[in-house]
C-alpha cells in the first residue's frame, strides 16, 4: 500500500521579478503561500524550496528516531531536530549538503546509544535516502 501526498506550484512571470504560489490541498498547511526570487536568494519572507526540503528532512528524522528508539524500548521524552539545507550559487544553485542535529533524551540509553541510534534513523528516514545525492552530516546535541 502506498501513500501519496502532493502540492502544486504555480509560477508567474519571469524568474527575478516573478511570483510563485505554492499549495498543499490535502492538509491545507500551505494555502497560496507565496514564493520566489528574494524569498529563495535574498531575505524577503515567504518560502523558499531549500527551507521546505529543510522542513521535511527535520521532521522525517525526528519520526524515524522516535521510531528507533521506541522499538529498542527507550521512548523519547523528546526530540528537537534541525536540518540546514546550503544551497551554493557557484556554478549555478545546487545543494551541496545537508547538516542534521538533535538534542533529545532518551530515558535508560547513554549518549552513545542514542548516538547510534540517531546514525540509524538518519541513514533510513524516507526523506535522507530520496536525499542521498547530497552528503548528510549529523550532529548529536547534549540535552
Amino acid at each position: 500500500m502506498a501513500i501519496t501526498r502532493y502540492a502544486t506550484a504555480r509560477w508567474e512571470g519571469d524568474l527575478k521579478s516573478g511570483v510563485g504560489r505554492l499549495d498543499t490541498p490535502q492538509s491545507g498547511v500551505f494555502a497560496n503561500t507565496r514564493y520566489g526570487f528574494n524569498t529563495r536568494f535574498g531575505d524577503e519572507k515567504g518560502a523558499n524550496p531549500e527551507e521546505l526540503i529543510a522542513a521535511a528532512h527535520a521532521g522525517c528524522f525526528a519520526m524515524a528516531l522516535s521510531a528507533k528508539l521506541t522499538e529498542a524500548g527507550h521512548p523519547p521524552t523528546f526530540l528537537e531536530s534541525r536540518a540546514n539545507v546550503e544551497l551554493s550559487m557557484d556554478g549555478g544553485p545546487h545543494i551541496t549538503q545537508i547538516r542534521l542535529s538533535i538534542r533529545g533524551e532518551a530515558p535508560g540509553l547513554d549518549a552513545e546509544q542514542f548516538r547510534r541510534h540517531a546514525e540509524d534513523a538518519k541513514a533510513n528516514c524516507p526523506i535522507s535516502k530520496a536525499l542521498s545525492a547530497v552528503p548528510i552530516s549529523l550532529e548529536v546535541l547534549p540535552a
